[in-house]
């Protein structure tokens, strides 16, 4: 009988471990799932003009190279 007690004892903690560990993992998916949404909606707020053809299209001779 105390053999048994102590085998459900062990497998309660290591449920708990298990437990706590997929909780902390589902907070860092949360925390990036948001981060994530906000980088999507920064760039559809960056391309909302291309989108809507109201963007100013150049040339690559309008550009000025990277090194200006």
């Amino acid at each position: 009988m105390q053999e048994s007690i102590k085998r459900l004892e062990e497998k309660v903690a290591y449920l708990e471990r298990h437990v706590t560990e997929q909780d902390k993992v589902m907070l860092e998916f949360a925390e990036e799932l948001t981060r994530l949404r906000r980088e999507l909606l920064r760039m559809r707020e960056r391309a909302a003009p291309w989108a809507a053809g109201e963007a100013e299209v150049r040339t690559p001779e309008e550009e000025r190279p990277p090194h200006y």
